[in-house]
């Protein structure tokens, strides 16, 4: 199950694509049974998480919030955990890049659920497999991996 959640009016986000587009990903990792939440929000709202939660008072782009292994243990239920995009960083980079803005959205859930799931880019070899692990999913999702450069 996808919780959606879109704090900004006017987003340009089309919600039942984007849950559409965070199952798939979740089958993709074998997780198509898990329960995953996905918020939309902007700048403010994202600086003041990344503060509270990383200790780093800037806006990013995702926030990924990961509950692994939390199950519900009447209907056993996986929740796997949260991830939280900023819709005017995902607009601006979306811009820089010259790419749609539901292509970097996506691009950014992709991301910000390997985060969920356990993977890390701090060290090169983690970062190699976060890479190949992005491509591979979207490639699965039918989107251009990295935006045709």
């Amino acid at each position: 199950m996808i919780h959606y959640r879109n704090k900004v009016p006017r987003s340009g986000v089309d919600a039942v694509a984007l849950k559409r587009t965070a199952r798939a990903i979740l089958d993709s990792i074998g997780e198509a049974e898990a329960t995953l939440g996905v918020s939309v929000v902007d700048d403010d709202e994202i600086r003041e998480l990344n503060r509270i939660h990383r200790g780093k008072d800037r806006p990013t782009d995702v926030l990924s919030f990961p509950l692994a292994d939390v199950s519900d243990p009447v209907g056993g239920e996986r929740l796997l955990g949260d991830v939280v995009i900023s819709i005017e960083t995902a607009r601006r980079q979306a811009a820089d890049y010259g790419a749609p803005l539901e292509a970097e959205v996506n691009r950014l859930l992709v991301h910000g659920v390997l985060h969920v799931i356990g993977h890390d880019h701090q060290r090169a070899d983690e970062r190699r497999k976060m890479k190949a692990e992005e491509r591979r999913i979207a490639k699965v999702i039918g989107m251009p991996w990295p935006y045709g450069r």
